[in-house]
């Protein structure tokens, strides 16, 4: 017997019949019982209520991978002080960007308010803001749970003002960002590991009721093995149209979902009423991200904030979520002759190691900053 193709076909369309009974599924909440519900085959799960325990994050796994392909954590943002921070200092960065004609991936440049890259932006133009929201500890029990240690955060915000319109349906980098005949050249078990690499998620920066037009998504078409050639499909299409879900969100919500969900963001039908979420998008170790990321910045202008929470809490959930986000976990690439792996280990030191022992070791703000662009520079980077 011959051996199967190792690429997807790109002339012989995928099964459309095959798609609808893996999407016909449905999501028992016998299955998930941390959940406080199950709302059109979507959990979803309320911070306010639970623990940050290794149960969740089984849960989670296996949703993303093996069940409906997304989730709602309510109240992931439970101080809306926070929220309201961030807003301000993303209002003054678009207002600064207005005049430039940047493009958005679904829209005319113009169109909404897209902030690319407003992690990096936003520590830049509020450090102590950034430092809340990215100390947020379910948000590095959500992204570990999925891509496990050495993640890496980037996030772009996105402001669909009144009209805007809703995207066509779509799955989301790796693949999803290639064209159809540049996905198909990967062979399968790309296709399959491309849905591994990168978390989804979006936090609510405004309430999001349904006709503001929050995210629709179609649960369980993740796991589509030829998704990220169909989706463009005219078919395809035409079933997410007639079979999407979509639920509101409040104020500090958050939902995440595998890149591989066929998803779109919906129309903001609301006069005078904008749909505002910061777009969450992490990557695994293993993955390349979308966006360049420098910690040296970052570090500089909250460093001495974070040694203040350090001194006052050691080493806590928030501490070490800040620093998964904020750091490089992986230490490679990087030129092992001048950076080889640490004594009795096989691997050089990390950015977050080098953190971790900065804030134990009570260094400043120089000490931390001249020692990563050492590690910089020693990388070749």
């Amino acid at each position: 017997m011959k051996v199967p193709p190792r690429l997807y076909s790109v002339s012989t369309p995928p099964s459309l019949s095959a798609f609808h009974e893996l999407c016909s599924q449905t999501a028992s909440p016998e299955t998930y019982p941390l959940a406080s519900s199950v709302q059109k085959n979507i959990p979803i799960y309320d911070a306010s209520s639970l623990s940050l325990t290794s149960a969740l994050q089984d849960e989670w796994y296996d949703i993303l991978l093996h069940g409906p392909g997304v989730f709602v954590l309510k109240n992931a943002y439970p101080d809306p002080s926070i929220l309201h921070a961030a807003n301000r200092a993303f209002s003054a960065i678009i207002a600064r960007e207005a005049a430039s004609s940047k493009g958005d991936h679904f829209a005319a440049g113009g169109r909404n308010a897209r902030v690319w890259n407003s992690f990096s932006k936003h520590c830049l133009a509020d450090p102590a803001s950034f430092l809340a929201y990215y100390s947020n500890p379910w948000l590095a029990l959500v992204c570990a749970a999925y891509l496990g240690p050495a993640y890496r955060v980037a996030a772009q915000l996105n402001v669909v003002k009144p009209g805007g319109a809703a995207q066509v349906p779509h799955r989301d980098y790796h693949l999803g960002f290639q064209t159809a005949a540049a996905a198909a050249a990967y062979p399968r078990a790309t296709h399959k590991a491309s849905a591994l690499l990168t978390l989804q998620g979006a936090v609510a920066h405004s309430d999001m009721p349904l006709a503001s037009g929050p995210t629709r998504l179609l649960p369980f078409s993740q796991a589509f093995d030829e998704g990220f050639v169909a989706y463009r499909l005219p078919e395809f299409a035409d079933y997410f149209a007639a079979h999407y879900v979509a639920l509101p969100l409040s104020l500090g919500d958050a939902v995440f979902f595998s890149p591989a969900l066929f998803h779109a963001a919906g129309a903001n039908a609301l006069p005078d009423f904008e749909r505002s979420a910061n777009l969450i998008q992490v990557s695994s170790a293993f993955g390349k991200t979308m966006e360049t990321v420098e910690a040296l910045p970052l570090v500089e202008r909250t460093w001495e904030a974070l040694g203040e929470m350090y001194g006052r809490e050691g080493m806590s959930r928030e501490v070490s979520a800040f620093v998964a986000a904020v750091a490089e976990g992986y230490p490679f690439p990087t030129n092992l002759d001048r950076r080889p792996p640490t004594p009795g280990g096989m691997a050089p030191e990390s950015e977050q190691q080098l953190l971790v022992r900065g804030l134990e070791g009570g260094w400043g703000v120089g000490e931390v900053v001249d020692a990563l662009k050492a590690m910089k520079e020693a990388s070749g980077a």
